[in-house]
């Protein structure tokens, strides 16, 4: 019996767990990161069902300027609209600008790293040197020169966003696929003819998703602070728009008796860019076998 009970625990010492819950299990032992994870959440969660209590474009021009208080929560802005409703239709905007124009950087990004880490050569040498003149700018007054060259507006943010995040992509994959290229089920596959575009995307792109999945989430939060800067400096949504960075950009008129216009936009910005990071900060962790 004493035999039967040690092998039985034994057994269930080395049960087998499926990756996605193990990994499930070492994230949610970072409490910062679960805590971003679920922040992150709810902010999706009302960017789709938008609970505002007024309507965005409702004025009253009676009620202008209006401290916070129990009608007003975030109070109101020259108009007379509600701060409060605005940031919450504001999520909406910020997060799909930032999420679609991060999603395209990385799609490009991921294909001209592969390339450039599995073909190496003249490949190589045009995509690694196109990504070196693009990442000698500073982010932002990359953004701008963009912007300013293909005009205003949000679906140009989107493209700027784009455009910005493709070279860090890009090294980050072709760092990755350098690397996973040498394993030996790459070089078994390449010794028994498997084509270059099922290897490239079946049994060397798989192996980059942890590393691509920590960038993604951090490039979200730089995303977000691009698409909100590019509104202030009027190259994004008009002023008319309830985007965070237009808000920011509306307030600054207003600093010296209505300080609560720029705090709360400024207040969105801070924690979603905040939320992003350290949620990736511990998708890094929990991802790399390297930090176990």
């Amino acid at each position: 019996m004493k035999v039967n009970t040690e092998i039985k625990k034994k057994q269930e010492d080395y049960k087998f767990e499926s990756p996605m819950i193990e990994l499930s299990r070492k994230f949610l032992k970072k409490k910062v990161a679960t805590v971003s994870f679920f922040f992150i959440l709810f902010l999706i969660i009302l960017a789709i069902f938008q609970p505002t209590p007024y309507d965005i474009s409702q004025t009253d021009y009676s009620n202008t300027l209006s401290k916070p208080s129990a009608e007003h929560w975030f109070g109101t802005d020259e108009y007379g609209r509600d701060i409060f409703s605005r940031i919450v239709y504001g999520t909406k905007l910020s997060l799909t600008v930032a999420i679609v124009g991060v999603t395209v950087g990385a799609v490009i990004g991921s294909i001209l790293g592969l390339i450039a880490g599995y073909y190496r050569g003249i490949p190589e040498m045009i995509i690694m040197r196109t990504c070196d003149v693009l990442l000698a700018f500073p982010g932002l007054l990359l953004a701008i020169g963009i912007v300013a060259i293909i005009g205003p507006g949000l679906i140009n943010v989107v493209i700027a966003i784009a455009i910005y995040g493709i070279p860090n992509f890009t090294r980050i994959i072709r760092s990755s696929t350098l690397a996973i290229k040498e394993l030996l089920y790459v070089e078994a596959s390449q010794s028994i003819g498997v084509s270059d575009l099922r290897l490239l995307f079946k049994h060397i792109f798989p192996g980059t998703v942890p590393a691509l999945i920590v960038s993604y989430t951090m490039r979200l939060g730089t995303a977000i602070i691009t698409a909100a800067s590019l509104s202030f400096l009027g190259f994004g949504a008009s002023p008319s728009n309830p985007d965070w960075g237009a808000m920011l950009s509306s307030g600054r008129n207003y600093i010296g008796i209505a300080p609560h216009m720029l705090f709360y936009p400024g207040l969105a910005i801070f924690l979603t860019v905040l939320g992003f990071n350290l949620l990736g900060d511990g998708l890094r962790d929990t991802l790399d076998p390297k930090l176990d």
